[in-house]
């Protein structure tokens, strides 16, 4: 009987790893694919039967984006802006969800109720506002195009998600604080952010890999080669006649590994985080 038990125990670890095996090679198999088309001379992209081994091995395109300036560039604009946003999102969203956690007021509800709208609106649709608005006010074509658009499409994401988190800590962590004399800020900053940091970080790279990846607005609100990001700068590799595929393999590697990055060294915060906000105490 004991022995038949083993067997059955075994026979499903086995399906289970076969399962979990043909997962990651179905997630894999595109990096694997990008890195492999960006380390082939351009010709040899489109070779039958293809070969996920190139026939010819080459840096080359690597090299064409590190010997550009422009190239370089669009990676700096990407990672101002993302940088930027993240830190503000963050900030501003700690302190307005320590609030709605925290504290009754008039008109709580209704500001909830309005955030929570903000998520219904397709992005699209206000595609020609904000161009409106960015032309109006000169910014247009600079970082506080992106950075201010990208902090209104954050910003109600991060708010709900960390007041889900601030409403999972107890009050009395606050209460014990102000007892010492500590101040409200105090409060946030040196108990709540400490105990929040997976769902903190959860957020943070949301925001980030939204920001880093976003296309639409900073086509929109861009025009020069100097102001765009790494989405833009890839599509510029679009020529007229032929397209520079491993160089845009290889970019859009380049463009990738930060966000593999945070993930591979953050996963254990991201995954406390996703569930943290989910129960409330």
């Amino acid at each position: 009987m004991t022995h038949s038990i083993k067997k059955q125990s075994m026979g499903k670890k086995i399906v289970t790893y076969f399962f979990l095996l043909l997962g990651v090679l179905f997630a894999a198999f595109p990096i694997v694919w990008l890195i492999s088309m960006s380390i082939r001379p351009n010709g040899e992209v489109f070779a039958t039967p293809p070969s996920i081994i190139p026939k010819v091995f080459t840096l080359g395109a690597y090299a064409k984006i590190f010997a550009s300036p422009e190239k370089i560039r669009f990676f700096i604009n990407s990672y101002v802006v993302a940088l930027i946003v993240t830190a503000c999102t963050l900030f501003i969203a700690m302190l307005t969800a320590y609030s709605f956690s925290r504290f009754t007021f008039k008109g709580k509800k209704v500001i909830n109720m309005l955030i929570i709208g903000t998520q219904t609106v397709p992005p699209i649709s206000l595609m020609i506002p904000y161009f409106g608005m960015m032309v109006t006010y000169k910014l247009y074509d600079t970082y506080f195009a992106l950075i201010f658009t990208y902090l209104a499409l954050t910003l109600p994401y991060a708010i709900l998600m960390m007041t889900g988190f601030f409403n999972t800590l107890p009050k009395a962590l606050d209460e014990a604080v102000l007892i010492d004399g500590g101040s409200r800020l105090l409060t946030l900053f040196r108990v709540i952010v400490p105990i929040s940091l997976p769902g903190i970080v959860s957020t943070g790279l949301y925001t980030f890999l939204l920001s880093w990846n976003e296309f639409l607005f900073a086509l929109t609100l861009t025009k020069s080669n100097e102001m765009a990001t790494v989405p833009i700068g890839i599509q510029l590799l679009m020529g007229q006649h032929t397209y520079e595929w491993n160089e845009m393999m290889a970019m859009s590697f380049l463009g990738s590994l930060p966000i593999m990055i945070l993930f591979l060294f953050f996963q254990r915060y991201f995954l406390a985080g996703m569930s943290a906000g989910s129960v409330k105490s």
